[in-house]
Order: structure tokens, then sequence, then C-alpha cells
């Protein structure tokens, strides 16, 4: 792999995620470790399940830094899964629910994975290769001839620690970056990077009898950056298997939730419930938002009536630069994402790879202490990734654009990716979908770019309505532009019931466009 060589932090890590669990176990063996819908497991019963895992896969034959595949939805299960890998040395490699079977296919053949556990939700979608491939198969709750019994399988295996070395360099997961559609890029984390995220279990509290309720899916990094933080920190995770507003509301009241990690779109339903304010929340210390830019109107709302503190991250899964924004401390700063993180470093360049000048909007950059390994078998891809500076330091390009405001507060203009290049001119459109947003008719927005004869590519505004509303796509439109400047403006809006977002609410805008480019093709063929 190429060296990467993340900058060394003031306070470096010396202990491993899985030394920490280890002692956490041995010190309240009676506390809850795992809570699912009822389900308690203590974190004595926790440290022998991780013990059978590991015991059960080394008999197998897994050796030091074998990928393992999880497919499952959240789940005790997999939450044990999760840490018994890591204690026998192998690397995790959560599967995307989301991906096709296409995808994961090509997931599969690309990790090799040494085994791979399946809950039946999720079956299906490897029902026409899973068999052909030399892995071992493990049902987690289902029976078929073709996998062995997860039940049964642990019920046989030891529950003696295989005290097995692990070295910070040591691969920690395996991430796959594109589960929807494209070809899949494996991030792999290693040890030291999951330590080094570590420096914010105790200012976040996760060491003081956290309880941390987690709705989105184990496969993603949003979920793992405060899933290992909490049972590190020796406190308890409550999961769920499927995200509902009313359903999480219910939850953390009854449980008393500190901690929670919410991606955007889920904080705008919590908020949206209509009896929300009846909910007794005023266990919740800290709320953590990240995947995708939380709107400052929700912001404002979340700090207005959902007890406990708010901060956002913004990070990519890579790692690299990481900013943060505690946003009951800086309500003035709602529309950013915060300030680098101590000890990391955020540039912006130009399409030439030249740094821009302070206000003006570039190309985001990062480095910090948490930084992948590099992509999976695939130097030539991890290349393409890293800028340097001109002192040859590793930065990792976001593929995000962005500017500083003048106290350092960075602001997100786009993907650089879903920027719209009309008549020449650059559109972003995440500005288009503020303004949009601004209508009281419109509770959802994306906006695209299509077609055009004359421009090349215009914007085209797709919205959901809330119920009730009277207003049609025109006036919206006509609304909207009234606002815009000239080279802004939206050639259409179109109205939709829904639109559709990943698993952890990033609206998947890739789909969203291809109708509109397959049928401009198709004209012209």
């Amino acid at each position: 792999m190429i060296p990467i060589n993340p900058p060394f932090p003031e306070n470096p890590p010396k202990e491993t995620v899985v030394e920490r669990i280890r002692a956490n176990a041995a010190m309240h063996p009676e506390k809850a470790a795992l809570v699912c819908y009822g389900e308690v497991v203590r974190w004595g019963e926790f440290d022998q399940q991780i013990n059978r895992i590991a015991n059960l896969l080394l008999e197998g034959g897994l050796k030091k830094g074998d990928n393992v595949a999880i497919l499952s939805p959240n789940s005790i299960p997999y939450a044990t899964l999760f840490m018994g890998i890591l204690r026998a040395g192998g690397c995790v490699t959560p599967l995307s629910s989301m991906a096709s079977p296409q995808a994961l296919e090509k997931m599969l053949q690309d990790s090799t994975p040494r085994a791979i556990f399946v809950a039946q939700q999720y079956s299906s979608l490897l029902d026409g290769f899973i068999r052909a491939l030399p892995i071992d198969r493990y049902a987690i709750d289902f029976a078929d001839p073709d996998f062995a019994s997860y039940t049964t399988a642990l019920g046989n295996a030891s529950t003696t620690d295989p005290l097995i070395a692990i070295d910070m360099s040591d691969p920690f997961n395996l991430i796959y970056s594109s589960g929807t559609t494209g070809t899949p890029k494996g991030i792999v984390q290693n040890h030291w990077m999951r330590a080094a995220q570590m420096d914010r279990v105790s200012p976040n509290g996760y060491d003081d009898d956290a309880r941390t309720l987690l709705s989105t899916p184990l496969y993603s990094n949003t979920t793992i950056v405060s899933f290992i933080p909490t049972l590190f920190g020796g406190s308890t995770v409550h999961l769920m298997p499927k995200f509902d507003a009313r359903g999480y509301l219910e939850i953390a009241e009854a449980e008393r939730i500190t901690h929670t990690m919410l991606v955007p779109v889920q904080y705008k339903r919590i908020m949206d419930v209509p009896d929300f304010d009846t909910f007794d929340l005023t266990s919740m210390r800290i709320k953590f938002s990240t995947s995708a830019p939380l709107r400052a109107d929700v912001k404002a709302d979340v700090l207005a009536r959902f007890p406990g503190k708010l901060i956002e991250y913004y990070g990519l899964t890579e790692g690299g630069g990481v900013t943060v924004l505690v946003a009951d401390e800086n309500p003035t700063k709602l529309h950013t994402v915060g300030k680098p993180a101590p000890g990391n470093d955020i540039r912006l360049i130009d399409t030439q790879g030249h740094e821009v000048p302070r206000g003006q909007v570039g190309e985001i950059c990062g480095r910090g202490p948490t930084m992948m390994a590099g992509y999976y078998g695939r130097d030539d891809l991890t290349n393409e990734y890293i800028w340097r500076n001109a002192a040859g330091d590793v930065y990792f390009r976001s593929g995000d654009m962005g500017h500083f405001d003048e106290d350092g507060f960075l602001i997100l203009s786009d993907r650089k990716k879903d920027m719209i290049i009309s008549g020449g001119l650059n559109i972003y459109a995440n500005d288009l979908e503020l303004v949009l947003l601004e209508n009281a008719d419109v509770i959802d927005a994306a906006v695209i770019g299509v077609p055009s004869e004359a421009w090349g590519e215009t914007p085209l505004g797709l919205v959901v309505l809330c119920d009730g509303a009277t207003t049609n796509a025109e006036d919206i439109c006509k609304r909207a532009n009234q606002t815009l400047g000239k080279s802004q403006r939206l050639s259409a809006v179109e109205i939709r019931e829904t639109l559709p977002r990943s698993t952890i609410g990033k609206i998947l805008k890739k789909d969203l466009r291809v109708p509109y480019w397959t049928q401009s093709k198709e004209s012209n063929t």
C-alpha cells in the first residue's frame, strides 16, 4: 500500500480497541453491554460470546488480517460478531444491505473473505452466487443446508480467550464505499486509525455510564464512530434494527438514552413527530450528526426543543480532515460544519491542484490522525485520492466543494460530481436546494443537472410537498427563481412523492439523473 503517514497526534493511542474491550468485560461483567428491543447482554456474557466467535473462526483456518463478511440488520449477533472477528485478528467486512446483488458479488470477489455471516432478511441478495464462492457460510437466524448454523457453531466453540496479539498496523475493517451502483471501493482502516478516534471517548462522556442509541446500520462508518467509542468507554449500546421516528423516541424515553448518532433525515423525521414535545428526553447529553450536512433550520429546531448538546461532524469514511461544529455553542454558525478538529488540517484547492485564497470555493482536502490505510488492493485508486502539499504531506481529496468564512468555519457548497456546469458556469445544487426549502410547502428537495441543448446541462428541481400543500410546480419554480441569481435559475420543478435515499439518509442523485441522461442519449442515436 502507498504510505499515508498520518500526523502523529499529541497523545498517541497506546491501547487497541480489542485490548480495551477485554479489560472492560473483566472490570464490570454484570453491566449491560448491548440492548436490542428488550434483549440484554451483559459484559461478561458479551466477552464469552466474543471468544466463541474468535475461536470458531480460528478453528476454521482464519489467519491474521483475513477478511470476514457480515450481511445483517443491526442486532446483538452483529455487534458480537464485529468484536469477535477483531479478537481473532481478522478484519471486519460489513456489507451494505442497500447494495445490489451484482455489487455484493463484486465486493465478495474483491475481498475474498474467509467466512460470511448472513441474516435471513438479506439472504436473497446472495442467492444467485454465494454457493459458488469458496467461503465458509453461516446463517445467523435461519436454516439452510448450504449454510452452517450460527447458533450451533457458536455453542460448540470454546469460551477461552485466544489472546491473539493485535498490532496497530493490522487491518481493523474493510468498508465498501460504493454499495448501490458502480464499482465498489474497499476502504481499509487499521487499528491505529480506530484507536486514534478513541480520543473522543472521555471528552464526549462515553465512559460515564453512557447509553447510546444507534439506529443507522452497522455497515456504515456513521454508526461505527459512535458504536466503538461507547464500548471502548465500557458503556451500553442500544441497537435499533430499523429506524422509525416514533419508535426511536419511545426507546430514548424508556431507556433514558444519553447519547445518539443520527443522520440529517432522521433528525427531520424525529422533530416532525406531532407529539414530539410530550416525550421526556431530559436524559440526553449529546446528540451527534454526520454523513450529510444538517440544515441550519433543522439544527435550530433541535437546539430549541431536543435536550442535550448537538455536535456535527464533517468528514469521510476514508478519514483525513475532520471538522466539528458544537452547534449550541455557535448559534450564529449553524449554516457551517464547524472548524477543523484538533490535529486536523483542511486545505482548499482548484482544478489545477493549487490552494485557493481564503473566502474562495475550492475542493476540500484533509489531513489528520485518522486516515485510512488505502483502498483495498488498489494503489492506483489510493493515489488518485491523494493531494500533496509543498512539503509532500498526504491529504485526502474529499470531492466536496466549500469555503471558509472570516472566522475559519467551513461552509459546504456541494459534491464536486454533483456540481452543475451550465453555459460554462459552476452551479452548486446545494445553494438552489436551500432556496427551494424556504418554501413552507416544500419538505424535501434535490437539484440535479439535466441535458440542455442551449447550455449543455441545466438545473432541475425535484421537490416533495407537505400534506395539504396547495402550490404547484410552476409556482415553486417561479418563486425560487425570483431569489436565485440569473445564472442559477431552475429550468423547471417537478413534484415527487419521495426522493430516493441511502440507509444513512443521503439523496441518491445519481439515480435521479439516470432517466434524464438515458433519454437524452436515446434521442441522439
